[in-house]
């Protein structure tokens, strides 16, 4: 295990998640699911079965850097990674993956966001050590991909089709193509069609096929992160870093990389996963009472109100009469009440309250 390294995004502001997700306080930071562990905390535990705990590193925005450390107190700040901006997600894995090659060449590394939940943690661990085996022996870039249960219009997809050569692991085939999140009709064509997957976000690879990679297809982004190999894990990497992120150009792994290279492949995993991303996917992974509400911290007392997801600070009792289908969620601050069919407009909820109310208040 001493070359398998695991890098945590843990960077993002969770803006879906809004009032209880905040600039300030993330929903990454949060324990969302009422288990007792933030999903960071979650994420950073379940990884420990893969990796050496000194090989897992955690890329945030320089803001988030006391959280991490008091929610992850056993990392040194070598491993705790601060970006002095955000530049979504190529330039956080280009910086993770520069700074472990310069430490290990030979490192196996699984890239992964820290807000996801995995409830079949024993099969995705199986599902991780598969693709390590085969980044190990080959020149590829592996991503999980996830059997889809309904036609989701919030999902990427991944289309496959066999490998060229033999596969020690029948799960594992070579990518077609990338689709970014369809419309209904064309989610539904890709559910019966059979031959798509959901995009998880989670890439396992070598340090020498990742940053092959990012040589071919994004070489300016390149330049910039190998000129830093002397650099990592000293006491100029911070300063180096801010440079690096003042110029370096913000887009996706999946778009400068993964849809570009002819190297990539998906394992099909059945590993309990969501991402997560809205009040609704949350709702089907929480507890409900009798009518099918779903209480974190269970401090509410609901009458006549069913499919409901509520949320309120441990210290506040929340009385409810004749709701249905509603997100409810209370803090310090701010009260959101909205139907959960409308849980798309939330973002254009915290764009107006930044309009008007300025970010106090997000």
């Amino acid at each position: 295990m001493k070359n398998n390294y695991c890098v945590i995004m843990a960077g993002g502001i969770g803006s879906r998640f809004w009032p209880m997700s905040r600039t300030n306080y993330p929903k990454q930071f949060i324990d969302i699911l009422g288990l007792g562990d933030t999903l960071l905390q979650l994420t950073y535990k379940r990884f420990l079965k893969l990796c050496p705990p000194e090989n897992i590193l955690v890329v945030t925005n320089d803001i988030y850097k006391d959280l991490v450390k008091e929610q992850l107190p056993k990392l040194s700040d070598n491993q705790i990674l601060l970006e002095p901006s955000r530049r979504n997600t190529a330039p956080c894995i280009a910086y993770a993956c520069y700074k472990i090659n310069a430490q290990n060449p030979d490192a196996k590394i699984v890239v992964s966001p820290a807000d996801h939940l995995i409830l079949k943690e024993e099969t995705f661990v199986k599902a991780i050590n598969s693709c390590f085996r085969k980044a190990e022996t080959e020149d590829c870039l592996v991503t999980l991909g996830i059997k889809p249960s309904r036609p989701d219009t919030g999902y990427g997809y991944i289309q496959f089709i066999e490998s060229a050569g033999p596969e020690t692991d029948k799960r594992i085939k070579k990518v077609k193509t990338f689709t970014e999140k369809p419309d209904l009709e064309m989610a539904k064509f890709f559910m019966q069609s059979g031959d798509f997957l959901w995009n998880s976000g989670i890439f396992i690879w070598s340090a020498k096929s990742i940053l092959k990679a990012f040589e071919i297809h994004m070489p300016e982004t390149a330049v910039l992160f190998k000129e830093g190999e002397s650099i990592y894990n000293t006491d100029k990497e911070i300063e180096f870093i801010k440079g690096v992120y003042s110029v370096c150009k913000n887009i996706s792994i999946d778009y400068g990389v993964m849809e570009k290279a002819s190297n990539v492949y998906v394992r099909s995993s059945i590993i309990g996963w969501s991402d997560l991303g809205t009040y609704g996917s949350l709702y089907t992974h929480i507890t409900k009472d009798e009518n099918q509400n779903a209480v974190i911290n269970k401090n509410a007392l609901m009458y006549k109100s069913e499919k409901c997801i509520i949320s309120a600070p441990k210290q506040k009792l929340l009385v409810i009469e004749g709701l249905k289908d509603y997100i409810i969620v209370d803090t310090k601050d701010v009260l959101l009440i909205c139907k959960k069919e409308n849980e798309q407009q939330i973002r254009q909820f915290v764009n107006d309250v930044k309009m008007t109310k300025g970010d106090k208040f997000i």
